[in-house]
């Protein structure tokens, strides 16, 4: 289990996330929304620690996660494996050797300098490439695949770390509506497929509720929301994307299940 317990981190005098606390169980999919500059990237990259929190803390599996260091910070990098907006690939390099990448937390530096991986780890990244159609682009050059093809290949990079947990921010934000459903299709088979928990924040709420079995809203840093996707109305919603949402509510369920109860926002970040 993931527990973030009273998280918060400041830039100067602004608060990006502000006393986030909640739990995650092994093999969830949590949507995290909320309008642009709520603080899920942030949210993110502290979890992962490519952010310093500045206060709070976040275990996983009875681990100070917000004490590590050196050597046991890598490691754990590795076991919670990050997917940009941005695909962040080298370029020049080819599809498969980005993929590789993904395996430097398990082989000496000197062999990945060389390119001189392990065959057991071609092979595993071959896998992985063909568990998203992208096997047949192996020898390629990351810059010349489309933006769908490059985030597949991003994901197949994650998938290879043997992580714990995927970490994946705004994974579509720069995506087409068919690339979006293909990427998306992927980290819900990583999760059901291979039990790994995924972390996604997302601006659509479409998605949110389609994917997700949790989500969890921000606004100015704090979470305001915490429930099923069901449980998010359109009331709240609004609430919670105040002027964009119109924008983010596209095709999202009107009304509320039967026998649901919702607090407001107002409460729920008291």
């Amino acid at each position: 289990m993931l527990v973030v317990d009273g998280l918060t981190c400041r830039f100067g005098s602004k608060t990006a996330v502000d006393k986030a606390s909640f739990s995650i169980e092994r093999g969830s999919f949590i949507g995290v929304i909320g309008r642009s500059g709520a603080g899920k990237s942030t949210l993110l990259r502290m979890i992962n620690r490519l952010a310093e929190p500045s206060q709070g803390r976040i275990m996983f599996e009875g681990v100070d996660v917000t004490a590590l260091k050196g050597a046991p910070l890598r490691q754990w990098r590795s076991r919670s494996a990050m997917i940009f907006q941005q695909f962040n690939l080298v370029g020049r390099l080819d599809v498969l050797t980005n993929v590789l990448m993904g395996r430097l937390a398990t082989v000496p530096t000197w062999r990945s300098l060389i390119q001189l991986w392990p065959d057991d780890d071609k092979a595993i990244a071959m896998s992985a490439l063909e568990q998203f159609d992208m096997a047949q682009a192996a020898s390629q050059r990351a810059d010349q695949l489309s933006g769908g093809q490059q985030q597949r290949v991003a994901i197949a990079r994650a998938l290879v770390q043997e992580p714990d947990i995927i970490l994946a921010d705004e994974p579509i934000a720069s995506l087409d509506p068919r690339n979006t459903r293909i990427v998306m299709d992927a980290l819900l088979r990583i999760n059901k497929h291979f039990g790994i928990t995924v972390v996604c924040n997302l601006h659509s709420l479409d998605l949110a509720r389609t994917y997700a079995d949790r989500l969890l809203g921000m606004s100015a840093g704090r979470i305001v929301f915490d429930g099923k996707p069901e449980a998010l109305t359109d009331r709240v919603a609004r609430e919670l994307y105040d002027l964009e949402a119109n924008e983010v509510m596209d095709g999202a369920p009107e009304g509320i299940p039967a026998g649901a109860t919702v607090p407001a926002l107002s409460d729920a970040a008291a």
